[in-house]
């Protein structure tokens, strides 16, 4: 669906790879971003949680941003109970790449979570059925992780499901996840691996629609799901936070994840 087609890397580019621009075969693209506004680490500050992920604020970033992106509040403890959100001391945007920057300060190991707010979802919330692309990297950071999902804007889970990539510990490798709908375990879901590591530049591709739901990286499909396909509206949630296993990450450990874009497309039959 979304080419990885190459391209010469610069100051504008970083990844060597451009955002997709314009719809697309059944999709209509209505979200993308590829950071030009810098903002620097504390930026993202004054973040609170509205009503709704469009009425969802970080007071300490300039207009243009802030209508684009939320982040959870500092604050906010991440999965496994061992990292704390601290958009205010991980995330920065600078040349053109959306920073996050894991570490410890004190005894507190600082992760981020960045929503995108994509126009026309249910409610002011997620959308429908989508696809979605993200271009990044990451240092091979020992004891923290991404989950990049789109989560049920209901917030029942597991009954909602849940779809999950790129997914896996920043020093292994990148899976991706789909949690049934109608589950009662967290255990019921399709699991696809790779053997590809977070060290160079990716692009990852979530396609999710009534009947498919279908993961790709690099141009590569990785595992399509076609049964048990959640069906409520969701959001999209860029969440690193510390591993799930084996302990708190070492005080001693730090690391950035780059973004280089994203976009989202809703499903369009016209198109």
């Amino acid at each position: 669906m979304i080419g990885v087609t190459a391209t010469t890397q610069s100051a504008s580019n970083p990844s060597g790879v451009a955002m997709p621009s314009g719809d697309l075969p059944g999709w209509k693209q209505v979200f993308s971003d590829n950071f030009s506004t810098s903002v620097p680490l504390g930026g993202f500050s004054g973040c609170t949680d509205g009503q709704t992920i469009m009425s969802s604020t970080c007071t300490g970033l300039p207009s243009s941003v802030a209508s684009q992106l939320w982040a959870y509040p500092d604050g906010w403890s991440d999965t496994s109970g061992n990292g704390q959100y601290t958009p205010s001391q991980v995330l920065s945007i600078h040349n053109n790449m959306l920073d996050y920057y894991l570490h410890t300060s004190g005894s507190t190991h600082m992760v981020a979570a960045v929503v995108p707010k994509i126009p026309d979802g249910v409610s002011g919330n997620g959308l429908q059925y989508g696809a979605y692309a993200i271009r990044f990297k990451s240092d091979l950071i020992a004891g923290y992780k991404t989950a990049f999902l789109l989560w049920p804007d209901s917030g029942i889970w597991p009954a909602d499901g849940e779809i999950d990539f790129p997914e896996g510990n920043l020093n292994g490798t990148i899976g991706a996840y789909m949690h049934q709908m109608n589950a009662t375990s967290g255990s019921q879901q399709n699991a696809y691996s790779t053997n590809t590591t977070y060290s160079s530049w990716h692009t990852a591709v979530i396609e999710w629609t009534p009947t498919t739901c279908r993961f790709i990286l690099d141009g590569q499909i990785i595992g399509t799901s076609v049964s048990l396909i959640p069906n409520t509206p969701m959001h999209w949630v860029l969440q690193a936070e510390t591993a799930l296993s084996g302990g708190a990450p070492a005080s001693s450990v730090s690391g950035h994840i780059y973004i280089a874009w994203i976009t989202a497309y809703a499903q369009d039959a016209g198109l």
